[in-house]
């Protein structure tokens, strides 16, 4: 059993061969961003304050390097410069956030703020000039301190703000946008920032706040789905999805039956939670879920389960509100077996699951949680086509963490590794991939790690007020795949004493 243990983690360790390297016609190629991330100009020209701009300003110590978003690359004045670095790619889609804040201030639309719009238009139209198409995000994560000051997304109001907010932008800018996300990221606003304090609005309601977060933005996503299906998709000609994160579960063990169990639930509780209610023919969270949580609130004494199943209304509403299945993903955890992790707060998501998880496995990079394991992206990949009806997917978000080098070789294998396996599922698994969208254009201020964690291809100087980009070297790799869609040979690319 151990010697099967050892085979199971060497194989899923073990970068796949592509039999080919080429990507099939009409495989697109782009790079993503978000507004908090980048835009900095955090107050001014009518902007108001999102919870991340609270979090940093109140609770600066839960900030790696004390750093915030107040300038971050200053993108709102150096758009232009972003959009240069596009086309020199050449990429043919930028993924794009828009900021809720710096568009309506107040999170409703009883004041609408010109500038936000002119901004939002002027960088539209530069990317026409270049002819990238926008791939636009309505929500990723920066939250009006407004709304929140309301309850956020564990207010069922949420549903109609939200709905707000995205038939002004839809009606606004929709003739310039014509590939849409609502929701970036869902697991990560709910878990992280109603259920712990990783993440803006560090509420730690574990356990409680996190399924309120999931009922009202599964249902405010499904009402915005609805609203463009019924209303612009006809005469603006676009699409719509949403983008869910995942960690890949393994079993440590392949050949231990509890472990394969374990890891499939932990897979549900992570992806299909928002997957299962949108992706699936029955709908609704997935079952595994609902059982482990209602055993465990009924062990808390409680009369009511702590996340309860949509009523059949909301189970129909929200089923097939997507148009495509957008993943997030980055690396993979291992499972050990049953019990409750020891980091486990009670009650919590973690706790709920039932299994007990490790990361130590793949080589590592900047950022704790980020383990380098190629072959679990393929894993998840396959599990998506089989689980969810063979979706039509794009990935809207991959790539690595350093501390900032140019001669970034450790990026540069972790994306052609990665890529491998998406050509592998496309060819060998008939797996409908269509699109990649590499994290990130430039380094940013990512989140609680402030700018300590580097996954930008353009290196960005934080100390220099004109805030420069220098190209990686992995920004020449990716300038080379996108212009020959196919996997660069070149050995530049590639350090040898790393292979």
């Amino acid at each position: 059993m151990v010697w099967l243990a050892i085979i199971g983690l060497l194989t899923l360790c073990h970068s796949g061969i592509a039999h080919r390297t080429k990507f099939p016609d009409g495989f697109t190629f782009g790079v993503a961003t978000a507004a908090h991330q980048i835009e900095g100009a955090w107050n001014i020209s009518g902007k108001s304050e999102n919870v991340w701009d609270r979090l940093t300003h109140s609770r600066p110590e839960l900030i790696a390097d004390g750093t915030n978003g107040d300038v971050a690359t200053d993108s709102y004045h150096r758009y232009q410069e972003d959009v240069d670095a596009l086309a020199y790619l050449g990429v043919d889609f930028y993924r794009l956030s828009l900021s809720w804040s710096r568009i309506l201030p107040s999170g409703r639309n009883n004041y609408i703020n010109p500038d936000g719009i002119r901004y939002y238009n002027a960088l539209l139209d530069a990317l026409a000039e270049k002819n990238i198409e926008p791939l636009v995000t309505l929500f990723h994560w920066d939250l009006p301190q407004s709304l929140q000051d309301l309850g956020g997304w564990a207010n069922p109001k949420m549903i109609d703000f939200f709905r707000d907010y995205a038939d002004f932008c839809f009606r606004e800018f929709g003739d310039k946008i014509k590939s849409w996300i609502t929701i970036n990221e869902p697991y990560e606003i709910c878990e992280d920032g109603y259920g712990d304090e990783k993440k803006a609005p560090a509420i730690d309601s574990h356990g409680v706040g996190n399924y309120l977060c999931s009922d009202t933005l599964l249902k405010a996503h499904a009402e915005v789905f609805h609203l463009y299906n019924e209303t612009y998709r006809e005469k603006q000609n676009g699409t719509i999805m949403i983008s869910i994160n995942s960690i890949w579960y393994e079993p440590s063990d392949p050949e231990n039956t509890e472990q394969v169990t374990l890891a499939e639930t932990a897979n549900q509780f992570k992806f299909g939670w928002f997957a299962h209610p949108i992706f699936t023919e029955q709908g609704g969270y997935p079952a595994v879920m609902v059982e482990n949580i209602a055993r465990e609130s009924m062990q808390e004494g409680l009369t009511k389960p702590r996340l309860q199943q949509f009523d059949d209304y909301w189970i129909q509403r929200i089923k097939g509100t997507s148009d495509f299945l957008g993943i997030n993903h980055y690396t993979t955890f291992l499972v050990t077996g049953p019990g409750v992790d020891p980091t486990a707060k009670s009650p919590s998501w973690l706790k709920d699951t039932g299994a007990v998880t490790t990361m130590e496995v793949g080589e590592d990079s900047a950022s704790e949680w980020l383990r380098v394991v190629p072959a679990g992206f393929g894993n998840l990949l396959r599990w998506c086509k089989s689980s969810y009806n063979d979706p039509p997917i794009y990935i809207t978000e991959n790539g690595f963490s350093d501390r900032g080098t140019l001669e970034d070789y450790g990026r540069i294998k972790y994306l052609n590794d990665y890529l491998t396996e998406i050509l592998n599922v496309i060819y060998e698994d008939n797996v409908r991939v269509l699109g990649y969208a590499l994290w990130t254009l430039v380094d940013n201020f990512e989140w609680r790690a402030g700018f300590s964690e580097r996954f930008g291809v353009y290196y960005v100087d934080i100390t220099q007020p004109d805030r420069p980009r220098t190209p990686k070297l992995s920004a020449e790799y990716y300038r080379a795949l996108v212009a020959t869609r196919e996997l660069p040979q070149d050995e530049r690319f590639f350090d040898q004493a790393r292979l």
